[in-house]
């Protein structure tokens, strides 16, 4: 059944409006468990510094970082359901094959963003904070080491989301191969280009230091390597 203009513009308003009551819940919802996010994206500094202390700076800080906690559930939330009512308004104009291409990327571009992010906190956060401390802790000079909270947390998700918007690389080299910008034996001949691109970008994207920049790259080689096995063959 063909439906008109007008028709197209509410259902767009309405799936909007969804998403928009889903991303408000999933804010009230953060709002609530900010503490214990906080708590849970602070354990790996604390575990490699015991008795450690992160420092205030200012009255609204524990406002503003409640806030951002809350903004960034809102947004997980809301991410996926935002996917599905965009696939759900636009499947019916699609062909059968190009459906059944496209719904895997759906699914798996959350489960890989997570699992970039879960990556980034159970491997890359202890050594690079047990880097970070054994640092500053032997600097030349006296020194205290008291992290503003505020800057923590703003540094330790802006990893999170580096290294879950990294894990989608699969997905974008498969999806460029589907649609016939990337053939795969070109991808295959410029594989060693794009291990130094991998290693500039892990170099950019992370910590100072060798350890951080290789757990970076060597699952984005990985990766890629997995990328070409999915590609079409030309």
């Amino acid at each position: 059944m063909k439906m008109t203009l007008m028709q197209h513009f509410a259902e767009l308003r309405r799936r909007i409006l969804w998403v928009a009551l889903i991303f408000a819940g999933g804010f009230a919802g953060g709002w609530f468990l900010a503490p214990v996010l906080q708590a849970f994206l602070t354990q790996p500094l604390m575990a490699v510094w015991p008795g450690g202390t992160m420092l205030y700076t200012g009255l609204a800080d524990g406002l503003m970082i409640q806030f951002s906690l809350a903004t960034g559930v809102a947004l997980l939330v809301a991410a996926p359901a935002a996917l599905w009512h965009i696939w759900a308004f636009v499947a019916p104009g699609l062909k059968k094959n190009e459906k059944r291409f496209i719904w895997p990327i759906l699914v798996l571009s959350p489960i890989l963003f997570l699992g970039g992010a879960a990556f980034a906190f159970y491997i890359l956060f202890p050594v690079a904070f047990r880097f970070f401390v054994d640092l500053n802790q032997s600097a030349p000079v006296p020194s205290v080491l008291m992290p503003a909270a505020r800057d923590y947390l703003a540094f330790a998700i802006g990893l999170l989301k580096v290294f879950g918007i990294a894990f989608q690389l699969p997905l974008v080299l498969v999806l460029m191969n589907r649609i016939g910008v990337l053939p795969r034996s070109y991808a295959v001949r410029m594989r060693r280009y794009a291990i130094v691109l991998i290693v500039v970008a892990a170099a950019i994207l992370t910590p100072p230091d060798v350890i951080s920049q290789v757990i970076l790259a060597l699952p984005m080689w990985a990766l890629f390597e997995i990328s070409i096995m999915f590609m079409r063959r030309d």
